[in-house]
């Protein structure tokens, strides 16, 4: 694994997300590892996937670095907050402008699941929530994890993918900020 992209999703950058971002970053740095970063917020792209997968929406110059990121990453570490059980808009639109066929999957005549171009990476999700993780595990049945795990990543060939997530933020002390922090140093450490 010496490829680290960590891919920060959160448009405030002044959130606790973007510390989290850095403590990973700041335990990968002790690795010899290669670690690039993508902060979505900084990126000039139009979100909206204007015309589905009928036709392709030209790739503006900023997704165009990105998606080559993405495809030199070996581990892809993607720190971002739930909202209403699902991605920020602009999260989910760089997936959707990303995510493409022919660039992380690519459908295959008569056969009902793709061919994944994104083999051979794996991931680590680190989650912010208000939610606690019980609910949002027991009663939600956690549809951002199941949504995003299985439904992008693993569809596109990310394995192992693994998640770390931290809640309730809103609740949260200066304390138990940098326990999770340090947390999230560690498995920079440990690319992980």
């Amino acid at each position: 694994m010496n490829n680290i992209l960590i891919i920060n999703g959160h448009p405030d950058k002044e959130s606790y997300n973007y510390a989290l971002a850095n403590a990973y970053k700041k335990g990968a740095l002790a690795t010899s590892a290669n670690i690039e970063e993508v902060n979505i917020a900084d990126l000039d792209f139009n979100p909206n996937l204007e015309f589905g997968y009928r036709k392709r929406t030209e790739l503006e110059t900023d997704l165009l670095l990105a998606i080559e990121k993405i495809k030199r990453a070996d581990h892809l570490v993607w720190v971002f907050p739930m909202w209403w059980y699902g991605l920020p808009a602009l999260t989910k639109g760089f997936i959707d402008r990303t995510f493409l066929p022919g660039i992380t999957f690519e459908t295959v005549q008569g056969k009902a699941f793709p061919k994944k171009l994104l083999k051979g990476k794996s991931a680590r999700l680190i989650i912010t929530a208000d939610t606690p993780k019980w609910y949002d595990s027991i009663f939600m049945k956690s549809p951002l994890i199941n949504q995003f795990k299985k439904g992008t990543l693993q569809f596109c060939g990310v394995n192992p993918v693994k998640t770390t997530f931290l809640a309730p933020i809103k609740a949260s002390n200066d304390a138990q900020r940098q326990k999770w922090l340090h947390k999230v140093e560690e498995l920079g450490k440990g690319l992980k």
